[in-house]
């Protein structure tokens, strides 16, 4: 296989729960953990500008309600997306991709972007937010790696940047899901912590494939899939898990 130049340990939008999820403040505090690769939730502004937010709607994380999507960026920039999870972090702001580009960037974090389309959005945020991370790591060595629920949105990113590297995100095992990795060009499949075994990870590895898990939170469950060939894991415990260096093994 190609050498795989991201860490095995990826922080879960940001800093897991210890810090309000998607901000700048949360990659902070993941940072701050000693953790070098991150994963974050991408979607888009009603005015198209690309912006961290996991939930379709706002209800969860700011004081607002509806869908984000229909929100220009001018309004969600002064949403408060701190104080839903503690009052030391009131009025932290919903940050742009942009930001999260800069701050990784500066300190030489790896991303793993999702792209998270607002329902019916699925192409355009693909070709969006494809567009965006090529314009953003242009000439660096490791780019972001782009992935997604939607196989929609992939095969747009594919179709807008073909030289990003792509990955399948599962929550099942679908009887197409290695046929689907394959034709989107993924490098890598996602899935969740409880689908993946030696066999999966075998058939991934045998084509050239990375095997990628979320959202490993248990020791035990994290040291069977380390022994398995594991190539990265994605975690909330950013403070109970100790992160491997910059760059794994090839």
């Amino acid at each position: 296989m190609t050498p795989w130049p991201y860490p095995s340990w990826i922080a879960h939008r940001g800093a897991g729960k210890l810090a309000p999820e998607n901000t700048l403040a949360a990659f902070r505090v993941g940072a701050g953990h000693g953790y070098h690769a991150f994963e974050c939730d991408v979607k888009l502004a009603a005015d198209g500008v690309p912006f961290l937010l996991h939930d379709s709607t706002l209800d969860r994380t700011t004081p607002e309600r509806g869908i984000a999507g229909e929100r220009p960026w001018a309004e969600l920039s002064q949403l408060d997306a701190g104080s839903w999870h503690s009052r030391a972090y009131a009025g932290e702001p919903i940050p742009t991709l942009d930001a999260i580009a800069a701050f990784c960037l500066s300190n030489g974090h790896a991303l793993n972007i999702e792209i998270k389309p607002t329902e019916g959005q699925e192409a355009q945020t693909g070709t969006v937010v494809a567009h965006a991370a090529a314009r953003l790591w242009a000439g660096q060595a490791v780019p972001p790696l782009l992935s997604s629920f939607q196989a929609e949105s992939l095969a747009a990113a594919q179709l807008a940047e073909p030289q990003l590297p792509r990955a399948l995100l599962l929550e099942s095992l679908r009887a197409s899901w290695f046929d689907e990795a394959q034709a989107l060009g993924c490098v890598a499949v996602v899935t969740d912590h409880r689908l993946m075994d030696a066999a999966v990870i075998a058939r991934l590895h045998t084509a050239g494939l990375r095997a990628l898990v979320y959202t490993v939170n248990d020791a035990e469950r994290a040291k069977q899939l380390l022994a398995l060939g594991i190539d990265g894991l994605i975690t909330d415990a950013v403070d109970r898990f100790a992160p491997t260096p910059l760059t794994t093994a090839a």
